[in-house]
Formats: C-alpha cells, structure tokens, sequence
C-alpha cells in the first residue's frame, strides 16, 4: 500500500517577495548539478557545502534582487524547498519576514 503525502504550501509567498531565508541554510552538496566551483566549500573529509559569506548568506545569492545567479544549476536541496513550505515558513518566522 502506497502512501501519498501532500505538502500544504502557501500561495502568497512567492522568492520575489520572501528576501531569501532559505539561502542563510547550509547546503550539501550530494549530486552533481554543475554549480561553478567558485561557489563550493570543500570540508577536510572531502565533503562540499554552498559556500557561504562570513555573515551566512551563500554566495551564489544575488544581494540586491534575493535572487539566485545559478538557479539553473542550483543544488538539488535547493531545488526541493519549495517555496512557501513548512519548512520555508518555519524560516521565514525565525528571520521575522
């Protein structure tokens, strides 16, 4: 028997009005998706995150628009938060947008 989960998002939130919350998350890298190498951090065990600048946004944020400059190649964690999610409201509370 199969079970079918539905996530409940909601509709008014949209990355054009959100001012990016989700980009202060650190990101794993886990396939390969083509982000430029500029943009990865390389742990000691080998292990590659989204870079980030030292106050915690990623790198490959555009900071006047929020706006993502890789969004074609964006990781595929980033690909699966879906906008307006649990998880995305959940962050957008925390950083009081």
């Amino acid at each position: 028997m199969k079970i079918e989960t539905t996530q409940v998002t909601d509709p008014s939130v949209t990355c054009s009005t959100c001012l990016a919350c989700c980009c202060r998350l650190e990101v794993l890298l886990i396939t390969e998706t083509g982000v430029p190498k500029r943009y990865i951090q390389t742990d000691e065990y080998g292990g590659e995150t989204m870079q980030r600048l030292a106050d915690g946004w990623c790198a490959a944020l555009d900071r006047q628009t929020h706006l993502c400059t890789i969004y074609e190649l964006r990781p595929w964690v980033c690909r699966s938060f879906e906008t307006g999610s649990t998880e995305c409201l959940t962050e957008r509370r925390e950083h009081q947008i």
